[in-house]
């Protein structure tokens, strides 16, 4: 395809860091932070020296106004990642020199045109922020698609930090609004019968994503909701949900509780024998109906709809645990409303999500406190030493290396 360059551009430096020719059309953008409030002539001298060993496409210097160091039918040195920027439209923006690494108003209404311009030329309807490394690098985007990608997930930085990384969201919806697209709604209709001969991690990147857009309706944790479909259903391979998409054991009558929020049609079945527990303590063996369900998004949104508004009598049976953000309080709810009697099953579900870090699933928010923060409260004793420490700070879904990073960075 004939490759073209912004007309946005301002100021013009080509470096001679870059690989030549792309091997693959442009279908991602990577935004970065500068570290530093610089300017295009800046940034472009900068990039000029072989020494420095790096470059990107495109810089926003501190007035909103955009320099190519590399042309868009060139690979820049970028990323960390060849592959990535094969493939990605680079660009580097000016920001504060700490964390989060704010970027000031100018800056963020260019990149927004940035992206804009960079989308219409490649012929792109949508630019898409999925939220996840593993989810966007096997993502194979649409022939309309652009999808943003972050140097973070190729090296052990912060980049973009933490200012830009929590509006990247924001900034791939207003983009694919200006470009009259629409946002990306995730309704594969995914089937448990797809995951029968896949591994345990294949299964957890395979339905990832459909715990983290329920999170975003239901606001329970994704890592919790994910960690008992894991425990409750055999990593999706049980014969529950083999043969009805059921995967966290929903009866058809739940001791006879409504809610609002269900999803299940009110009349699909699957009936088989299952055990459950008599006064005495001793199980017996009972023939009982399953909710089925067409898929496990529905399976997954009717749980939450139960965790949600079940109720003992007129109180909420798990008051709290929407909106909570630590797993282990959220589980500690959970057991406390009756959902489970097992004394092990919150140190259960609690390895699961540390085992595969399935908090990364977990949808962020602005009001998380920065690195920085975070750094000095460490440095208080605010959250233990040791394995104490990363224990706490992994539980409340924060990155542990880049707090203690900063730590070490302000002690020096």
């Amino acid at each position: 395809m004939g490759y073209t360059n912004s007309k946005l551009v301002a100021y013009k430096k080509l470096s001679p860091n870059h690989s030549g020719r792309r091997t693959h059309t442009i279908d991602r953008i990577s935004p970065h932070c500068v570290v530093g409030q610089c300017t295009a002539e800046g940034l472009g001298s900068w990039f000029a020296k072989s020494s420095t060993q790096a470059s990107s496409n495109y810089g926003i210097d501190r007035d909103g106004r955009v320099g190519l160091y590399v042309e868009e039918k060139n690979r820049s040195w970028c990323t960390s990642s060849n592959a990535n920027d094969q493939r990605a439209v680079t660009i580097e923006c000016a920001s504060d020199t700490k964390e989060p690494y704010r970027m000031n108003s100018r800056v963020y209404a260019t990149l927004v045109k940035l992206c804009v311009d960079i989308c219409k030329r490649n012929g792109k309807k949508k630019l898409l922020w999925l939220g996840d490394k593993s989810r966007t690098l096997n993502y194979t985007p649409k022939s309309d698609e652009m999808v943003i990608t972050v140097h973070r997930w190729f090296a052990n930085k912060s980049c973009p930090g933490n200012w830009l990384y929590s509006r990247l969201g924001k900034l791939a919806k207003e983009v694919t609004r200006q470009l009259g697209g629409s946002e990306k709604k995730i309704t594969t209709g995914l089937k448990a019968s797809s995951l029968k001969n896949l591994s345990d991690a294949d299964v957890i990147r395979k339905v990832g994503a459909l715990f983290t857009a329920d999170q975003k309706k239901s606001g329970i944790l994704a890592s919790v909701s994910l960690a008992q479909f894991i425990l409750e259903s055999g990593y999706g391979k049980s014969e529950l949900a083999q043969n009805a998409n059921n995967c966290f054991g929903m009866k058809k009558s739940l001791s006879g509780n409504t809610w609002s929020g269900s999803v299940w049609d009110g009349k699909s079945v699957y009936t088989k024998k299952t055990k459950e527990q008599s006064k005495d303590g001793s199980y017996i063996t009972v023939t009982a109906d399953f909710r089925k369900y067409p898929d496990i998004e529905k399976s997954i949104a009717d749980h939450s709809a139960y965790l949600n508004g079940a109720k003992n009598g007129s109180k909420l049976r798990y008051a709290g645990l929407k909106g909570c953000r630590n797993y282990r309080k959220a589980i500690k709810i959970i057991r406390a409303g009756g959902y489970a009697t097992s004394l092990t099953y919150v140190d259960k579900l609690c390895r699961i999500i540390e085992k595969w870090n399935l908090t990364r699933y977990d949808v962020k928010v602005d009001s998380r406190k920065s690195v920085n923060a975070l750094a000095e409260e460490v440095i208080a004793g605010k959250w233990g030493n040791g394995s104490e420490r990363k224990k706490r700070l992994t539980a409340a879904g924060y990155d542990y290396n880049a707090v203690q990073r900063r730590v070490n960075e302000i002690l020096k």
